[in-house]
This record gives C-alpha cells, sequence and structure tokens, in this order.
C-alpha cells in the first residue's frame, strides 16, 4: 500500500514543504525570513496539488523539530499540529541539525545552526545506507566550544559555519574540514528521514509532536 508523507521545515530563516510518496519527494523551498505563517500553508498546498494528493489522503506528518529559531519553530509544529489533528493521523518529529546533514553525502558531518547570542546549535553525523545517524548528542554551546570525534574529513554545514567559522576552525586546529556555505534545514530531507522513522513504528499522537528548542531561555 502507498505511503504518503508532508513534511515541514521551518526552523530556520527557510521555509519548506515537501510530500514524499513511496520515495519520490515534491519540495517548495524558499528562504525569506520571518514569513513563514503567511508561506507555509500555500506551499503544503501546492506540493500537495503537484502530487496529485488531497491532505485526506496523507498517512503522517513528519515535522523539523528545531533546534532553530523559536518562532519559525512554533509555526511549524502549530500548522502540523492542527493538520495532524484534523486527520487524525500521526506525526514524526525530525531534528532539524540531522534533516540539514542528511542533505550532504559526506561521511562525517558537523552540522552547526545559528543559535544567536554568539552561541551555536550543533551535532556530529556519520552516513550509513542512505540515511544520517547522530554522533552523541546535540548541543548548545560558544563556537570556541566545538569537538568531533578524530580522523578523516568533516563536512562543515549550516548556519553556525557561515557566521563563526573563524571561531568553528580555531577550536578545531587538527580536524580536516570541508565547508559548504549557505546550508540550511530542507523538507525534503526531513521527508527522506521521516519517512524512516514512520517505517520503524516512531510516529506520535499530534498532542506530544512538540519542538525542540534545546535552549530553555530566551532574552
Amino acid at each position: 500500500m502507498s505511503t504518503k508523507l508532508l513534511a515541514i521545515e521551518t526552523s530556520t530563516e527557510a521555509c519548506s514543504a515537501a510530500l514524499w510518496i513511496d520515495g519520490t519527494i515534491t519540495e517548495e523551498f524558499v528562504r525569506i525570513p520571518n514569513r513563514h505563517s503567511e508561506l507555509l500553508l500555500p506551499m503544503i498546498d501546492k506540493v500537495l496539488a503537484q502530487g496529485q494528493t488531497t491532505l485526506k489522503q496523507v498517512d503522517v506528518i513528519a515535522l523539523g523539530r528545531g533546534p532553530g529559531a523559536f518562532t519559525g519553530l512554533r509555526i511549524g509544529a502549530g500548522i502540523a499540529q492542527g493538520l495532524a489533528f484534523g486527520r487524525e493521523i500521526p506525526v514524526v518529529t525530525i531534528s532539524s541539525l540531522q534533516a540539514l546533514a542528511q542533505g550532504y553525502r559526506a561521511n562525517q558531518v558537523l552540522a552547526a545552526i545559528d543559535a544567536r547570542m554568539d552561541q551555536i546549535y550543533w551535532a556530529c553525523y556519520h552516513q550509513f545506507e542512505g540515511s544520517t545517524l547522530p554522533i552523541g548528542d546535540e548541543r548548545l554551546t560558544f563556537p570556541q566550544q566545538l569537538s568531533v570525534p578524530q580522523g578523516g574529513v568533516w563536512l562543515g554545514v549550516g548556519s553556525g559555519w557561515d557566521r563563526y567559522h573563524v571561531a568553528m576552525r580555531t577550536a578545531l586546529p587538527s580536524v580536516s574540514l570541508e565547508l559548504i556555505p549557505d546550508a540550511c534545514p530542507r523538507a525534503a530531507h526531513v521527508a527522506q528521514l521521516g519517512a524512516l522513522e514512520y517505517g520503524y513504528g516512531r510516529a506520535l499522537p499530534a498532542a506530544q509532536a512538540q519542538p525542540y528548542y534545546l535552549r530553555n531561555q530566551v532574552v
């Protein structure tokens, strides 16, 4: 039986929605800060239309849960929950850092998102059979506090690298690094990881699909 998954990613200044149907992905993506609330629903309508699918046919929603921008995460989670409640379907939540790393075929990826306040959200990943798997926990630190397992080449992606690359490179003086500029999490990669999670039976009721802020207090 065909599985249809709707994915949402709003953790950064980019906003995207994607439809996954048995491995085929249709995505709408824009990078426009502070307009997620007006853009996301029309983008969802567009990917559904492009996939010749209605919301009634969607089996599960995949949410980029963060960490990332607080307002964007609240918008994404609110829309995901509202759609899931209305359809009585489950939600799978996917780390936005993991989705960021999923977009790049490299053995070792260090994904970092600008957390403001001179800090970064970051985590390390490795690739295995087409999926991105975490090495350790997601962290919130200053750029100078980065650390990675030794050995091999690391690919740095995300807005954290764009803003703090000098301090981050300084924190890893003996690490071989390659950087990809202007990288951000995308709904297409949330969809890929979400389909795997759904297949593993890790979907949640809509009420339990919460954004993950990592930082407890915001000034």
